[in-house]
């Protein structure tokens, strides 16, 4: 059996840990004990330790001392970093793009520059910033505060901030476009247009596309996306892998541009492979494009990986092999949903010191749930305590109907998590009527 290095400490790496584990030796260099990964290599009899994933040189090194074959990465920092390139020195099979090829994350200015090219019908009217005076004189232009503001690199799903929700008044929304300006030496102010919001993920040998079930996300803190913008707080996808407000059309649209996105980044060598995702709006004016990701989603991987028919390895074989196609990467048609567990402050505030919680993982599992560790580690039995200020744990299922799955994810939390513990309680229920 192959062995696979797996990179990144979070819900998403805790779902790819769950699925490599299936047909692959499990292992990772992790800054703490994430559960579910540890878990998972030790049921393959992989190896794990505890260091700094983004030192080239300890990686390295774990590579070649455990004559590892295969590398996956799916962490936006990770792979701007160039753990890929890494990886593709010593001779791996790889999945995910080099830092080349995920640059398509990293700078927004050069993802739009390629979606102008490709397919300029799909933008939003923007302006590159890289001056406060230019800053001053395009926010002037704006009646309201009806525009957004994109930080260049990468925010981790919490930069890009929209008038009226996440900042109010023109001048407030020119203090953050300044700071981030000041952070990178550009910004980027888009219109703010009206629109559903949705993702079209896609995997890739670098050359073929298999669209994944379509997504719905719940980027928002609070119940009826009230409160800042978060890394997800809960996801779904439907039986038919569609979303009721889409058409076949809309997601063959984004797929054709993900398609020629890919082409263009890989004209020269094979720069990317793995995952390739777009988040886009369906507008009256047809669709509009707002980024790229150049990894999995987070959410999004726990319900599409836990939609996947074909062993998920057997699907990066293929990618390896550049076969890929929609015959050898099937999905169930099934629906999928998932909440994430955050500490109160979470989004809000960061909390000084860690926080010591419990759950019980064992009751959860019984009703049918799955739970995916993030920044969590264990301290004994059911006692968990915090790592970071970000996200929890994912709990996911599946079912015959959306509210089979929903119920299975609500019902199993009472009783077995911690009251100090927080979540959205309307996830799915945009859906209902």
């Amino acid at each position: 059996m192959e062995k696979c290095l797996l990179l990144g400490n979070g819900g998403r790496e805790a779902v790819l840990a769950e699925y490599i584990s299936k047909g692959y030796k499990l292992y990772t260099v992790c800054p703490y004990e994430n559960p579910t990964i540890i878990e998972m290599v030790n049921k393959s009899y992989g190896k794990y330790i505890i260091a700094d994933p983004f030192d080239k040189k300890i990686v390295a090194d774990f590579i070649k001392e455990n004559e590892i074959e295969v590398c996956l990465i799916s962490s936006d920092n990770l792979l701007q970093d160039g753990l890929i390139d890494v990886a593709r020195e010593l001779g791996l099979k790889t999945f995910g793009p080099t830092s080349k090829g995920a640059k398509i994350e990293w700078s927004k200015t050069y993802a739009l520059e390629i979606v102008e090219k490709l397919a300029p019908e799909m933008i939003i009217k923007n302006y590159n910033i890289t001056d406060v005076n230019q800053l001053k004189s395009i926010i002037d232009k704006y009646e309201d505060d009806s525009f957004v503001v994109k930080p260049e690199g990468l925010t981790g799903g919490k930069g890009v901030k929209v008038g009226g929700i996440h900042f109010k008044g023109k001048e407030e929304g020119f203090e953050y476009a300044k700071s981030c300006l000041e952070t990178s030496g550009n910004v980027i102010i888009q219109d703010k247009i009206e629109g559903r919001e949705f993702t079209v993920m896609a995997l890739t040998d670098g050359e073929n596309i298999v669209v994944t079930p379509i997504t719905f996300d719940y980027p928002y803190r609070f119940d009826e996306d009230k409160g800042p913008g978060t890394g997800g707080m809960g996801c779904l996808s439907f039986k038919d892998g569609m979303l009721p407000f889409l058409e076949k059309k809309d997601v063959d649209e984004c797929a054709k541009l993900i398609k020629n996105t890919l082409k263009y980044i890989n004209k020269d060598s094979i720069e990317f492979n793995g995952v390739i995702y777009g988040g886009f709006f369906k507008t009256k004016n047809g669709i509009k494009f707002i980024e790229f990701n150049a990894r999995f989603g987070d959410p999004e991987a726990l319900n599409v990986l836990n939609s996947l028919e074909t062993p998920f390895t057997e699907v990066m074989e293929n990618i390896f092999n550049k076969t890929l196609n929609t015959n050898n990467c099937k999905f169930k048609n099934n629906y999928t949903f998932t909440v994430y567990i955050v500490t109160k402050e979470y989004a809000i505030e960061n909390r000084k010191e860690p926080l010591v919680f419990t759950m019980n993982k064992d009751k959860i599992q019984e009703q049918g749930v799955k739970v995916y560790f993030a920044n969590t580690k264990n301290i004994e039995g059911n006692i968990y305590s915090s790592v970071s200020n970000s996200r929890l744990f994912g709990l996911t299922a599946s079912g015959e109907t959306l509210e089979e799955a929903r119920k299975k994810v609500y019902n199993s939390m009472k009783g077995n998590i911690d009251k100090k513990l927080d979540y959205r309680k309307d996830i799915g229920n945009i859906y209902e009527h």
